[in-house]
């Protein structure tokens, strides 16, 4: 009876190894929802671009499992083909996380494929700040719109901008901007005359533009989702806004890096603030820019939403790390909370609580650097979590 007991734990054990083997060798697939169709078509070649540079720099192999990536194409303004595809990738390709979502419409939507499957959802663009409310495995590696748009409401006021109108892109993070910009710049004494929504879809600006022309304020306060800002940038100046003395300010998704090579001089001199510029001047940054500049031949610039994807691979590179190569999906999500790392954009954390980004937000000044167009950051606002109170009680 002995012998045969222990005949049947030596059994037991070494198929209790294999598995556990098998299941370190069974690669660890991440789904990568974005844009490379469409009008946003330029976000999604950036964070392909920024997830495929961070394999190539850090390996494709973690904890023992190989690494496979997964790109899904959903076009950018569908939300329910971007749940359909999250719900493929779980159910037939059986992703370990989900990651990317260019627009917060399309994050909502995928936000309940994540719960039921307890799969981590790491968001590397949509910036509505209840983003991470909407599922408990949801960590966002972008920004929240309070971090980016508070910081530039303060500067305006110190800097002789006292009366402003608001112009926002007319969905969740433009509501975001907007409610958080009025809320700060009148809290420091300033006055907001008008607040003009424009339609995310088909944008026309020149109707708006006149509206703020007409109301003559000191400055004008714009967000548009990235890959919009050109047209914008361009109805501006054709419509004499600057001549009339009315200062263009925002957050720096209308100047994003990639594009400022197709702008002309009436980007120069803007003031934005945001969280990346390709000219950030440090040692990770530049390692980061020539990578990326060798990975895609010299056709794009790179840009924050290659670095959030970058950085998104990098936070789930380093859960898997930290929580083993068998880890669940919660305990890859208990991993995440509260890691910090040093990013080409500077240091950043997962904050244990909210699941959202802390970062350093700085205020740039667009200019002419040999001939081309770079936000060159000149004040910061260290380690900035954003005034998340504002919107809670605005909602």
């Amino acid at each position: 009876m002995k012998k045969h007991l222990t005949k049947a734990l030596t059994v037991a054990a070494c198929v209790m190894v294999a598995t556990s083997v098998y299941a370190a060798q069974e690669p660890f697939k991440i789904g990568l929802i974005t844009s490379l169709t469409g009008p946003f078509a330029s976000t999604g070649k950036q964070h392909e671009a920024g997830a495929r540079l961070y394999m190539q720099m850090h390996g494709d192999e973690v904890a023992g499992r190989k690494i496979e990536l997964i790109i899904r194409d959903d076009g950018g303004i569908q939300p329910e083909v971007t749940k359909r595809i999250a719900g493929e990738l779980v159910v037939r390709d059986k992703v370990d996380a989900l990651a990317g979502f260019v627009l917060t419409p399309l994050a909502f939507a995928t936000a309940p494929v994540a719960s039921e499957a307890k799969v981590p959802m790491v968001v590397m663009s949509a910036a509505t700040l209840s983003i991470v409310d909407r599922s408990p495995f949801i960590v966002r590696t972008s920004q929240n719109l309070p971090q980016t748009t508070a910081p530039i409401a303060d500067w305006a006021y110190q800097n002789d901008i006292k009366r402003v109108v608001t112009l926002v892109s007319d969905y969740g993070p433009g509501h975001d901007a907007e409610k958080v910009f009025v809320r700060r710049f009148e809290d420091a004494g300033g006055e907001v005359i008008e607040s003009l929504r424009i339609p995310l879809q088909n944008p026309d600006f020149a109707p708006f533009l006149q509206r703020v022309r007409d109301a003559k304020p000191d400055g004008v306060f714009v967000f548009v989702p990235s890959g919009v800002g050109s047209p914008l940038m361009k109805e501006f100046a054709d419509r004499g806004l600057t001549q009339e003395g009315i200062r263009l300010i925002g957050t720096g998704d209308m100047l994003e890096d990639d594009l400022l090579p197709s702008m002309g001089p009436e980007a120069e001199g803007v003031i934005t603030a945001h969280h990346y510029s390709a000219a950030h001047d440090s040692p990770e940054n530049k390692e980061y820019v020539e990578a990326f500049k060798k990975l895609t031949n010299g056709s794009m610039r790179a840009s924050f939403q290659s670095v959030q994807a970058y950085d998104g691979m990098h936070l789930i590179y380093e859960a898997l790390r930290k929580a083993g190569p068998e880890a669940t999906g919660e305990e890859l999500l208990e991993a995440m909370k509260g890691m910090k790392w040093v990013s080409p954009r500077g240091p950043v954390q997962i904050d244990p609580d909210t699941r959202d980004i802390i970062q350093d937000i700085y205020i740039r000044r667009t200019e002419r650097v040999d001939g081309e167009l770079y936000n060159i950051e000149f004040d910061k606002f260290e380690q900035f979590a954003g005034p998340r109170d504002i919107l809670k009680a605005a909602n």
